[in-house]
C-alpha cells in the first residue's frame, strides 16, 4: 500500500517543504535485500568495558568489514571520532559492567559524540545483565536503568535508526552472534526499543546463509499478507514450508506453495476435526510452527455480539492452543522446535472497538509465557511477535485519518511492511533462538501505543 506522505517527504521538493514547515520527515527504511553478504553494510563501533564486548569482538569481523572502538587500541581496534571516522551504521555498547550509579555517565559519554557521525538507518544494541539475576541491589538498579535509557534513545536517534537492549544470561554469550546478526541488520528495520533476554541454548546455526536448512515449517493463514510473507521468508532461509489456510482460498494457497516448493493444506482451524486432519497432513512432523491465522470483528463492547466475540476468540486464541496441544501429544513437534505466535500491540495496549481482538492477542502472549517452561524441557521455544501498524489490505481499509495516525504514531513515522514481521518470525525460528522463550517482540517502529 502506498504511503504518499512518506514518498513526498523523501522527494527533493518534499524535503524542502517539510523542513520549512517543521513537519515530521520520516526516512524511508532500509530493508534486507537478496544478495547481501554481511549484516552490516558500513562501520560498526564497539564500546563499553564489560566482558560481553570481548565476546562480540571474537565474531565482529563476520558482521562488517569496518570495525572501530570508542578508544584507540581498545579491543585491538582503531579508534573512531566524529571528525575523522566514517559514518556509523551500527553500534554495540556493553553496559554489563555498570554496577554503580556513578557509572551510568558512561552511557552519555559513549553515545553523545556519535550523534554527529550516524549514517542513515543506524542500528544500536546495548548489552547488559538481567537485573533479576543480580544479588547486589545497586547493580540490579543500574541494569534496570538501561531500559529507560534505550527506550529514550530510540526516540531521539532518528535517521531511521533503531535501538535494542539485550540482557545476556550466564553461558549465553555464544548466542550473541545470532542476535546481533538480526538486530544490526535491515532485517530488524521496523523494530526498536525492545528488551529481550538471552539464555543458554545447546544448538547453533550452522549456515548463516540458510539458517533454516533441513527444517520443516507450518504457517497458518498463509495465503496472503503477513502469512504469505512469513512463508516466503522461511523458504528463503532454507525451510521446507507447509502452508495452511481456509478452503475458500485454496487456489491462492496452492499457487504460493508451488512457487515456494512447499505444499498447501486447506483447513478450517476451528473445525472439530481440525487437529486430527492436521496431524494426518504432517506425517514427518514439524520443526517450526507459526500461528498467524487471525480475524477481526470490530465493535465497541456495548455493541459486541456473541458471534463477533466468539469467532475472534475461537480463531485467534483457542485454535492455536488446541492445534499446538494436539501436535505435542501426537509427537509431531520435534525436539528443539520453534513455536511463534502472531500477537499484536492491541494485545499490549488495547484498542478502541477491539475488545475481542485485544483479548485474543493478549491471550496469545499469555500462552507463550505459560507454555515456555514446560516446552523448554524438550528444547522447544515459544515466543510471540506483536506487530503494530503494518501495510496490508486490512489496514488499507481503515478510514484515512485513523490510517494516518497509525502510520505516524511511532518513532519511525511510518507503517511497517509484512516483510518486517516475517523477518522477526524467521529469526525466532532459527536453531539458536532457543535462547529466547516466553518473550514478546514488538514490530511496531516503537509505537506510542503501549509504550
Amino acid at each position: 500500500m502506498s504511503d504518499r506522505y512518506l514518498a513526498f517527504a523523501n522527494s527533493t521538493a518534499g524535503r524542502r517543504l517539510v523542513s520549512a514547515l517543521g513537519l515530521p520527515a520520516p526516512l524511508r527504511l532500509e530493508r534486507w535485500m537478496a544478495g547481501r553478504s554481511r549484516p552490516v553494510d558500513g562501520a560498526l563501533l564497539l564500546g563499553g568495558t564489560g566482558s560481553l564486548a570481548c565476546s562480540v569482538q571474537l565474531f565482529a569481523h563476520k558482521l562488517t568489514d569496518a570495525l572501530f572502538a570508542a578508544r584507540e587500541g581498545q579491543f585491538e581496534l582503531p579508534g573512531w571520532t566524529a571528525e575523522h571516522g566514517p559514518k556509523l551504521k551500527a553500534l554495540v555498547f556493553d553496559a554489563s559492567g555498570l554496577t554503580r550509579f556513578e557509572q551510568l555517565n558512561e552511557l552519555r559519554d559513549f553515545f553523545q559524540p556519535v550523534f554527529k557521525g550516524l549514517d542513515k538507518c543506524p542500528r544500536v544494541v546495548v548489552l547488559g545483565r538481567a537485573p533479576e539475576s543480580l544479588e547486589d541491589v545497586q547493580a540490579a538498579s543500574v541494569q534496570r536503568a538501561l531500559e529507560g535509557f534505550t527506550r529514550t534513545l530510540g526516540k531521539e536517534i532518528r535517521h531511521g535508526g533503531s535501538v535494542q537492549l539485550i540482557y545476556v544470561g550466564t553461558d549465553a554469550e555464544d548466542q550473541l552472534e545470532g542476535a546481533l546478526r538480526f538486530f544490526l541488520s535491515p532485517k530488524s528495520a521496523y523494530i526498536s526499543a525492545q528488551v529481550l533476554r538471552l539464555s543458554a541454548c545447546n544448538v547453533q546455526v550452522k549456515d548463516w546463509t540458510r539458517p533454516l536448512a533441513g527444517k520443516k515449517a507450518l504457517v497458518t493463514g498463509a495465503s496472503r499478507g503477513i502469512g504469505a510473507a512469513i512463508a516466503e521468508t522461511l523458504a528463503r532461509d532454507g525451510a521446507e514450508v507447509v502452508l495452511l489456510d481456509v478452503p475458500a482460498v485454496k487456489d491462492a494457497l496452492d499457487a504460493l506453495a508451488a512457487r515456494l516448493g512447499g505444499r498447501g493444506v486447506a483447513l478450517d482451524i476451528c473445525a472439530e476435526d481440525a487437529p486430527a486432519r492436521l496431524i494426518e497432513a504432517l506425517p514427518d512432523g514439524l520443526d517450526i510452527l507459526v500461528h498467524n491465522a487471525g480475524i477481526t470483528r470490530d465493535k465497541t463492547l456495548a455493541k459486541m455480539s456473541d458471534s463477533f466475540w466468539n469467532s475472534v476468540i475461537d480463531v485467534n486464541l483457542k485454535a492455536p492452543q488446541v492445534l499446538t496441544q494436539a501436535l505435542l501429544e501426537a509427537g509431531k513437534l520435534n525436539n528443539n522446535g520453534r513455536v511463534v505466535l502472531i500477537a499484536s500491540i492491541s494485545g499490549i495496549a488495547g484498542n478502541l472497538g477491539q475488545s475481542n481482538y485485544a483479548t485474543s492477542k493478549a491471550g496469545l502472549i499469555g500462552l507463550a509465557q505459560a507454555w515456555a517452561p514446560a516446552l523448554s524441557q524438550r528444547g522447544i521455544s515459544i515466543n510471540a511477535v506483536a506487530p503494530g501498524f503494518i501495510e496490508t489490505r486490512m489496514t488499507a481499509a481503515i478510514p484515512f485519518t485513523l490510517r494516518e495516525a497509525g502510520r505516524r504514531m511511532n518513532s519511525m513515522g511510518q507503517g511497517g511492511w509484512p516483510q518486517d514481521v516475517a523477518e522477526a518470525v524467521a529469526w525466532f525460528a532459527q536453531p539458536g533462538s532457543g535462547a529466547l522463550t516466553g518473550q514478546v517482540l514488538r514490530v511496531c517502529g516503537q509505537s506510542v501505543l503501549g509504550a
